[in-house]
């Protein structure tokens, strides 16, 4: 079923704004930090509710068509969900259908098609998504974040090694437990006593502890 009363142009202007943030390692790093962190909630509350929803509903699944069509369906399928639905299991209730259709843009080519710092979302939803092949995901994104970290221009080379280094921790979360522990409690899942050790730190590799960047 399609729904024409959502614009896929219209979430991806939301998402990645014309303000040249691609030009400066500082405002990239703003405009990741609040994407990443819970800075957009409010207004994807408020703008984007029902179009979340149409997307979990398989309403737009038609955008996929195209490679930005297919970018901005993912938002809406492993971004948007955690802001709407933060701290309840909805948050995480779409979690195979965005990595899967990250998977079939990686194979056909429209990742590659996006900038990219837009491609960085198809690599976020492979490391996000629990389930018995967890590991074999995350060495492709291991490996799709090597060629996004070569496409970026030289005034984000900082980028790349922040990326390789969330790539390591997510990879030495889900070799030690084979899940996203923190996600526990959320999804009413019992925890073992190392899980448990491990929740106490607050320390989580989606989860940033560190202070907005200036």
């Amino acid at each position: 079923m399609r729904t024409a009363s959502h614009d896929s142009e219209e979430v991806l202007a939301f998402w990645f704004p014309d303000t040249g943030f691609w030009a400066d390692q500082q405002a990239l790093g703003r405009w990741i930090y609040e994407r990443m962190q819970g800075g957009m909630d409010e207004a994807i509350s408020a703008r984007f509710a029902d179009l979340t929803l149409a997307a979990a509903r398989g309403e737009l699944d038609h955008w996929a068509e195209t490679p930005r069509g297919r970018l901005a369906l993912l938002l809406a399928l492993d971004q948007f969900p955690r802001s709407l639905w933060r701290d309840t299991p909805a948050a995480y209730a779409q979690d195979i259908k965005a990595t899967r259709l990250a998977l079939t843009g990686i194979r056909n080519g429209h990742a590659k098609a996006v900038a990219p710092w837009e491609r960085m979302f198809f690599v976020i939803a492979l490391g996000h998504c629990e389930g018995p092949d967890h590991l074999d995901r995350l060495a492709l994104m291991e490996r799709l974040s090597e060629g996004l970290i070569a496409d970026l221009p030289a005034c984000l080379a900082a980028t790349g090694d922040r990326i390789r280094a969330q790539n390591a921790r997510i990879r030495q979360v889900i070799e030690r437990f084979g899940r996203h522990p923190h996600r526990n409690p959320i999804l009413g899942r019992p925890c073992s006593a190392e899980e448990e050790a491990y929740i106490a730190t607050g320390d989580f590799p989606h989860i940033a502890r560190a202070p907005r960047p200036a």
